[in-house]
């Protein structure tokens, strides 16, 4: 499997794939791993845990430069994305034993009643290249910190990643057994849900993740599914500081070239405010860097995905023959490797594919509205449930809006935000099931009641 540059379409690594026979090898090592595994304590597995993040701050530019090589994204941007896989890992650490740890529900003089957290068992997590320590964090650090052993498969785009975070566990005191990775495109995650494990958890779109969640159904285990939006924002007409809004909304739709599940994929505007609003949007997307991710204060760098492109000049062309009008962008550059120009779509309209689909990309649309209803109804107009965001002065007004909102997460001044502290789930084709808090620690175990008389 050849690993590709995508600023340059070089080749930069090969690796061998898994097959049907070093997957089992992988599982029976696992199986008989796990078991040793919960032996040790939560307080020692925090420890080796611990050591990881360490490791990953020491590490960080060998790392940033792999992750930029092999993904695309600016090189500051791939040091903050390890930084904040830090972060969250601190706060999964910090509080991991809380809710770990056995609760009494009720106990009297005769009985005492217990929910104990017990792991899965060997789980299997199908990652995502667009942030793989991100989202890798969500889920194999619980699930370690649990006491599961983890068969990790990254994204064939992010390979060289996955077997860096591979190797930093276990030099962090992570047994083998514990920790695995399969490597491979889709034909190994095919293998993998033919496999018996007690639970999969997928990031990634979602018609692969309803695929796996069909194709795993029967094995009655768990399956968490990750999956995009198409995030809508709406900045009313209270707003004062229209540059500043303007500036914030404009990098929470392309930060990592729009390649981010909660990135900003849509935007409504107050008809008030709309006109200053598109041009001082499209004077911030104007101002950006664009070129190789490598160089310093590059903003935008290339696609992951070479197929990425058509699909985005598809989203294009439709908006402009249904009436759009573009303010910039609208085509990939006559450059090695895969850049796609940052985007401003106007008077586009839900006939549109740009407002409906997916972008995954540096491409925008902004429509006018006439009134908060308006922006409601067109903001939940969606098969997808991830995030809302809204930009005004007024909390209250903020807050009516946001509990209308058919989403996993409420955004008010601000948008493209992950917390470890919080839940991070989906609705609808968003997915299901949540990461980070404590919901996500307790995603990775089974609680069994015990009634215990005296």
């Amino acid at each position: 499997m050849e690993i590709i540059n995508p600023a340059t379409g070089d080749q930069i690594g090969s690796i061998k794939p898994d097959n049907a026979e070093s997957l089992q090898q992988k599982y029976k090592q696992l199986k008989a791993g796990q078991v040793k595994w919960l032996q040790i304590p939560v307080s020692e597995r925090i420890t080796i845990i611990t050591r990881y993040a360490g490791l990953l701050e020491a590490n960080i530019e060998d790392l940033a430069l792999t992750l930029t090589s092999e993904v695309g994204k600016p090189l500051n941007q791939s040091r903050n994305e390890i930084n904040g896989s830090r972060y969250r890992i601190k706060w999964m650490t910090s509080n991991a034993a809380k809710y770990l740890t056995d609760e009494t529900m009720y106990a009297d003089e005769s009985i005492t009643e217990i929910i104990r957290y017990e792991p899965l068992g060997v789980i299997c997590n199908i990652s995502a290249w667009n942030y793989p320590y991100l989202v890798g964090t969500n889920v194999f650090i619980p699930a370690l910190l649990v006491g599961n052993a983890v068969c990790y498969k990254p994204s064939e785009y992010a390979t060289l990643t996955g077997l860096h975070i591979e190797r930093l566990l276990k030099q962090a005191g992570v047994p083998d057994d514990v920790f695995q990775v399969a490597t491979g495109d889709a034909a190994v995650g095919e293998l993998l849900l033919d496999m018996n494990f007690n639970g999969y958890f997928f990031t990634g779109s979602y018609k692969t993740g309803k695929y796996i969640y069909e194709k795993v159904a029967s094995k009655m285990v768990p399956c968490q599914c990750e999956l995009g939006g198409k995030d809508p924002l709406y900045v009313t007409d209270d707003i004062t500081d229209i540059q500043s809004v303007a500036a914030g909304t404009a990098d929470g739709a392309f930060y990592n070239n729009g390649q981010s599940c909660c990135a900003v994929e849509r935007i409504y505007v107050h008809e008030r405010v709309y006109d200053q609003y598109v041009k001082a949007f499209v004077e911030e997307v104007q101002s950006w860097k664009i070129g190789n991710p490598l160089h310093e204060g590059i903003y935008i760098g290339p696609l992951s995905r070479k197929s990425q492109i058509s699909f985005l000049n598809d989203q294009v062309e439709d908006a402009l023959s249904k009436g759009a009008t573009l303010m910039c962008g609208g085509y990939a550059p006559s450059t090695e490797g895969y850049f796609f120009m940052p985007t401003v779509l106007t008077a586009v309209t839900h006939e549109m594919k740009v407002m409906r689909e997916e972008s995954f990309g540096p491409v925008i649309g902004i429509m006018k509205v006439q009134s908060d209803e308006e922006a409601i109804s067109l903001m939940n107009d969606t098969a997808y449930g991830l995030t809302a965001s809204v930009y005004t002065t007024d909390q209250e007004r903020a807050e009516k809006i946001l509990a209308r909102m058919h989403s996993g997460t409420a955004y008010w001044n601000c948008c493209d935000r992950v917390s470890p502290s919080l839940p991070w789930s989906g609705r609808n084709n968003s997915g299901f099931g949540s990461t980070l808090s404590h919901a996500g620690i307790r995603a990775f175990t089974q609680p069994k009641a015990y009634h215990l008389r005296k």
